[in-house]
């Protein structure tokens, strides 16, 4: 079997174990459960998308919420649209809600990379604390956009034309598949030819331009790769819950994704991987706790930067650290 055939029956494997778990959740974990799992497996998609920029290419993006607000009203806005068109052709049923709602993620997932070309374009040239003011200013002023836009519920946030709100497409299954299929995309290309190009960029951009690497190129495409997935991950959390807020999409949103991938090591899949469901089960966990949740995860947060500043995983992966145990 030819490596590409062996990759495509594990995918295919991976797939159908994600299927049955996601029936045995269903079926046996109680919502609030449920709810942290989805939120895992955004989270996954969220960190795996930043560490691309902030990790792999090594710039610094502090509005990435304002691309998953992209993707999210997006996702939601074009899932009702078109979702009378799909029942008319497909009728009722698992089928028709299966095309709905991929077509509304691939749509927000796009809508997010012309959004992250419109501002990577322009702003890449910059480097550093100017980057990141940038970022921050484009969050803003989506999440102000959104704010103001009536035709999208304004403040009071989008809830479809259903009285109900949005269809709770969401699901483990297609969570965790959108999940697989952006690690082992965003795995590919890291370490591909222009995954260490990105690579050269973040060790020496100066260098890397005498090497005749497109720098400013690359690093648009990883900006529009980034914030792509974090469109997807925007329709899965808009479908995941009635409907979806500009107040969802606030600053602090860009720095837990931050956190996911400081925690987990920048420049590591691996890394952000488990930084996601770091952030989301320990963000969850402690939500009954009221005034001091956020003071435990401060508290949290600086005993992991002070025992492992360079994340858990620093720059490596799984894999290379299991190979080493096992020689060991």
């Amino acid at each position: 079997m030819t490596v590409w055939g062996r990759r495509a029956a594990i995918a295919i494997g991976a797939l159908g174990v994600i299927y049955g778990l996601g029936f045995a959740a269903e079926a046996t974990l109680i919502e609030y459960v449920q709810r942290i799992v989805l939120l895992a497996g955004i989270n996954v998609i969220l960190a795996v998308g930043l560490n691309l920029i902030n990790g792999t290419t090594g710039q610094f993006s502090i509005g990435h919420a304002g691309f998953m607000a992209v993707g999210a009203y997006a996702a939601a806005f074009f899932g009702v649209k078109i979702a009378p068109l799909v029942h008319s052709v497909l009728g009722e049923g698992a089928l028709a809600n299966g095309v709905i709602f991929n077509l509304a993620l691939v749509v927000g997932g796009v809508f997010a990379a012309l959004a992250g070309l419109l501002v990577g374009a322009p702003s890449l040239r910059l480097k550093g604390d100017y980057l990141a003011v940038v970022t921050l200013g484009f969050g803003e002023i989506i999440r102000i956009l959104f704010n103001n836009a009536t035709f999208l519920g304004a403040a009071t946030g989008y809830f479809g034309d259903d009285p109900t709100g949005l269809p709770a497409y969401t699901t483990f299954f297609w969570v965790y598949a959108w999940a697989l299929a952006v690690v082992v995309a965003f795995a590919n290309l890291t370490f591909s030819q222009t995954g260490r190009s990105l690579g050269a960029i973040r060790e020496d951009e100066v260098a890397a331009e005498a090497m005749a690497t497109p720098t400013t190129r690359l690093k648009v495409l990883a900006f529009t790769l980034s914030a792509a997935a974090a469109g997807v991950a925007g329709g899965l959390f808009a479908h995941m819950q009635a409907g979806i807020r500009p107040e969802d999409f606030r600053f602090e949103k860009s720095i837990d994704m931050i956190v996911m991938i400081i925690i987990g090591g920048l420049g590591s899949i691996s890394g952000a991987v488990l930084g996601g469901i770091f952030v989301a089960v320990t963000l969850e966990v402690m939500r009954d706790l009221q005034e001091y949740r956020l003071v435990l995860y401060a508290l949290l947060l600086i005993s992991i930067m002070l025992l492992r500043p360079q994340g858990v995983f620093g720059t490596r992966e799984l894999p290379s650290l299991l190979r080493r145990m096992v020689k060991r």
